[in-house]
């Protein structure tokens, strides 16, 4: 009989909390890649644009607190721990601390709705080295499965858009065209993958329970060399074949993101701003989940699921 879960481990990317932590964290997540000097700069200034600092932690972290009163309350009443790819707490410092809490077998839930080899792959391969530092008494960590179509987080995507949409003025509502966005990822990586069929499956269904019908997939946030071939196309080109077509009201719903960080807040909020603005193209933006309750709610159903059918 299997053993049965005794705590939930929400695994996510991490980001720096300060200015200070920044070509730190960068160094984590460009580990073993050769990117030129004056890119890290570059993206080191984006950070000092948004404030300094990522909200991806603060925010990964209130997604748990509420995962774990929510558990509290209709159960399974398990504890809630959070580790990251690239930043405090990593993972392996997480795992330890389970262990030393007596932690045997986890119920992992990554946060990233989409799966690749550039996600859901590399979160794996990541808890399994993790687990290989802590050793063999590490708790072993098992896989909630995807949910980027579950119904709750398909509403709670829809419900994001819907506030979007009612702080347009009501004339331009109609005339307003959608762009959803996910991070764009090299053609090669994910030939094989669900990647892009579970991004169209979920925006149609977002569409669809918005009722929105001007709208179409976008990319962002490239960061590969320029001869190789990366999913498009880039919401900067969209952006200006929209407003060629004299589209005059856009708005964005970063649909690849659970919570708001530099690619949301810069590369959206601030690049794509610039270049639509500039255009004559008026950008609005909707939220990312972020600990919105039905995303919440479709968290703690998803481990009930697999805590049922352990």
């Amino acid at each position: 009989m299997p053993e049965p879960f005794d705590a939930i481990l929400l695994i996510a990317f991490g980001g720096p909390e300060r200015i200070e932590d920044v070509r730190p964290f960068l160094a984590n997540v460009l580990e073993g890649r050769q990117v030129p000097a004056e890119r890290i700069e570059e993206v080191v200034r984006h950070y000092e644009t948004i404030g300094g600092r990522s909200p991806l932690n603060e925010l990964t972290f209130r997604q748990a607190d509420a995962l774990r009163a929510q558990l509290r309350s209709e159960g399974p009443d398990l504890p809630v721990y959070v580790g990251m790819r690239n930043w405090h707490p990593f993972l392996r410092d997480t795992l330890s601390e389970m262990r030393a809490e007596r932690v045997r077998h986890a119920l992992g839930l990554i946060l990233s709705a989409q799966q690749s080899p550039a996600g859901w792959e590399r979160y794996q391969l990541d808890v399994a080295q993790a687990r290989e530092r802590v050793g063999s008494d590490a708790p072993v960590v098992h896989y909630a499965g995807e949910w980027h179509a579950h119904p709750l987080f398909i509403d709670a995507l829809a419900a994001r858009v819907l506030e979007a949409v009612a702080a347009l003025p009501s004339g331009d509502r109609r005339a307003t065209h959608t762009v959803f966005t996910a991070h764009s990822l090299p053609e090669a990586m994910v030939a094989t993958s669900p990647y892009v069929a579970q991004l169209k499956e979920e925006m149609h269904l977002v569409a669809d329970k918005a009722g929105l019908k001007n709208y179409r997939l976008a990319y962002q946030s490239r960061s590969g060399k320029p001869q190789e071939a990366w999913l498009g196309p880039d919401i900067i080109e969209v952006i200006r074949g929209l407003a060629v077509e004299a589209v005059r009201r856009l708005l964005v719903v970063p649909l690849g993101f659970v919570c708001d960080h530099v690619e949301v807040l810069y590369d959206l909020d601030i690049q794509a701003r610039s270049v639509a603005e500039s255009l004559g193209v008026e950008f609005s933006r909707a939220q990312t989940v972020n600990d919105h309750p039905l995303f919440i709610r479709m968290m703690a159903d998803v481990i009930r699921h697999h805590v049922a059918g352990n």
